[in-house]
């Protein structure tokens, strides 16, 4: 018989379900839809995480382990192609579509 936690750690827990590429598109969508540039990479930088870590993605995207947590932190700046390229890595497709129309 398997043996459950009492409790599950959020974070823990939230890289389980980021793991799953619908979910973490959703994520990051809703992070995009706030509008805090911030917010997106710290979201980005939890669906990497969910990936295999920054080790891993280093080594995928051939982009410094370093430079990775600089990029992604709450002064990072990466410029578009490395987001693109962090999101084909996390399996996720960049899309753009109109705004529904308002009456």
């Amino acid at each position: 018989m398997k043996r459950y936690k009492p409790y599950v750690d959020y974070q823990e827990h939230l890289l389980e379900d980021l793991k799953d590429p619908e979910e973490a598109s959703a994520y990051l969508n809703a992070a995009l839809e706030e509008g805090d540039r911030q917010l997106f990479l710290m979201a980005l930088k939890n669906v990497l995480d969910a990936q295999g870590g920054m080790t891993k993605i280093s080594d995928k995207s051939k982009i410094n382990r370093v430079s990775l947590y600089k990029m992604l932190s709450k002064n990072g700046n990466p410029g578009f192609e490395n987001i693109l390229r962090l999101l084909q890595i996390a399996g996720i497709r960049f899309q753009v579509t109109p705004r529904s129309r308002r009456k």
